[in-house]
Formats: C-alpha cells, structure tokens, sequence
C-alpha cells in the first residue's frame, strides 16, 4: 500500500489510510503532474492495480475509462480535467472503467482537486462507485417493459416504435417495409383442452418458428393472446411479404412437440404494405388486422393481402 496522498504527521496518516481503506467507494488520488500517488483497497480491487505498481504512473494507464455505448475513451481522464479546471467534475453518464485485465465495471465518480495549505492545487482525488448491478437492473426493467413476459418478443408497444423508425427509413431510401400479421388456427382448442401451461408452451414454440422463419434484421412481436406481429424491413416488392408469409405458415404448421405432446396447428396472416396500405404505424397494423381476419374467414392457413374490395384468401400453398 502506499502512502497517504494528505498531509498530517505519521499517526494521522496512518489513521487516514486505515479509514480510506474501511470505505467501500474506489479511491484514487495523483500529484498535479497527473502521476498516481495512492489507491485504497477498494480501487486497487476495481482497478486490478496494487498501488506499489501503480504509484508514479500516468493517471491514464490505471484509470482507463471509456463510453459505455460507443466504446470510446474519454477525451480527458477526469482527474486531468479537474487539475486543469481547479474545480470538481463528474464523468459523464453510462461510463465504463476497463480493469487491468480487461474486465469491465460500471461506474459514478465524483473527482476534485486537492488544495495545499497555500490554496494551490497539489493534485487530485477521484472516487468511483461501482453501479455495475443497478445499470444491471435497470436494463432487465427497460427489457421488461418492452418484451412480451412469455415469449421475451418485443410488445406492442415496442414494435410500434420499430415500425416508426423503419418508416422515415424507408421513406429516406425510397424502400418499402411490410406488417404481418398473424393469428395462430386452433390455438383456443389445444389451450382449453390441454391447459394453460401446454398452451404457453405452444406458443413460446411458435415464437421460436416465427424467428427462425424471418430475417435476422426482421423483427417478430407477440401482439397478445395467440397474435404475432413481423415487421419486415426493406423489402424491394409487396411480393416479397408474401414469401415471408408463405414461410411463416409452413414453420408454423409443422408438428410441435409440446410438453411429450405433438401438436399440429396453423395459421392465418395479413399483410399490409407501406406506403401502399398505410402511412403509419397504428394504419399498417390496422390493415394487416383486417387482412388477416380476412385470411382466417376464408378458412385460415393462408395468407392475404390488405384491399378494401377484399378478394379471396391465398393459401398458403
């Protein structure tokens, strides 16, 4: 361990580093050169840096702290910029402390200057708080507000949104974009005969069909109930949604093992094109609806197209 980076005489330096190391935050200070002159336990723990090894080093080789999103280093370590401001500073959000080892840690800093007794700056000290488990938590929240609690497929409320953003792209690249919407055939039946629980897991199976049926750019939603949604991002042709669809039925109408159980069911979608069936989000999924309820009155296990004259059904054949 090193020395005590504050002043005092033997005894209360001593009783300084007893007390910094009691503290649970990582604590490391350097001289106003910028070069490390002490770490408490809890740093050298988050740093993976004994402060033996790191005393007299660059404050950037042990503090190496970059944007949790862009992967970017900060443009100034904030113990720098707190000598160079004379004044406290404050990481900015989502950032990250890479470990000696490579290893990751959220953190929340609070860094100061340190002011000799003549009121000159003769350092700095930063204090990090590891907030690894609460940005943990806060995005198994986020991911919960935004995901069917059964199947883990985004919500309603999230494939809107998705359909939204895909739009103004679309209308950027003069693209077109597709909403599928489908209703699993004899679905009601298996879950009022079988159960609940035989009923959740056929339709964790069908979203895993749904999945492997699309384009990993794709994106596949439980709307409620026995109802998926897929937005099919930049097609070239309305003709392409009907090969989606066509590949969806036939995933779906594959025998599904159940709980020792081979089910069979099938399904029934609508499609609308944009901007050929509608101009937003709440208008896509509207005409796919009545499409699909078209497609299902028709005798399901096909697919149809959203027209306000309403032809026949196609099968999926």
């Amino acid at each position: 361990m090193g020395s005590n980076p504050f002043s005092g005489d033997g005894r209360s330096a001593a009783h300084a580093e007893v007390t910094l190391d009691s503290i649970a935050d990582a604590i490391l200070s350097c001289d106003n050169a910028g070069n490390v002159t002490y770490l408490n336990s809890a740093a050298e723990a988050m740093t993976g840096w004994a402060c033996s090894e790191a005393k007299g080093r660059p404050v950037g080789d042990v503090l190496q702290i970059v944007n949790g999103s862009t992967r970017e280093p900060l443009r100034r370590n904030p113990l720098l910029l707190a000598l160079e401001r004379g004044k406290p500073v404050a990481l900015a959000a989502n950032s990250v402390l890479l470990r000696r080892d490579g290893s990751e840690v959220a953190i929340e800093d609070s860094t100061a200057p340190i002011h000799g007794r003549d009121g000159h700056i003769i350092g700095a000290v930063i204090v990090l708080h590891d907030v690894s488990e609460v940005r943990a938590n806060a995005l198994r929240l986020s991911h919960l507000a935004s995901h069917d609690f059964l199947t883990d497929l985004p919500n309603p409320v999230l494939l809107r949104d998705r359909i939204s953003q895909e739009i103004v792209l679309a209308d950027r690249r003069d693209k077109q974009l597709a909403v599928i919407f489908i209703d699993v055939d004899g679905f009601k039946p298996v879950n009022d005969l079988l159960g609940h629980a035989v009923g959740d897991e056929l339709l964790r199976s069908v979203a895993l069909r749904l999945r492997g049926a699309v384009r990993n750019s794709d994106i596949v939603s439980r709307n409620g109930g026995d109802e998926f949604v897929v937005l099919l991002s930049d097609i070239v042709h309305a003709e392409d949604a009907a090969v989606s669809a066509k590949k969806i039925i036939a995933a779906i109408a594959a025998p599904h093992e159940v709980l020792g159980r081979k089910l069979h069911v099938t399904a029934s979608a609508g499609i609308a094109v944009y901007p050929i069936h509608g101009a937003s989000a709440e208008a896509l999924l509207g005409s796919a609806d009545v499409a699909m309820y078209q497609a299902k009155g028709s005798g399901g296990n096909g697919y149809r197209f959203f027209t306000q004259a309403g032809p026949g059904a196609r099968s999926a054949a």
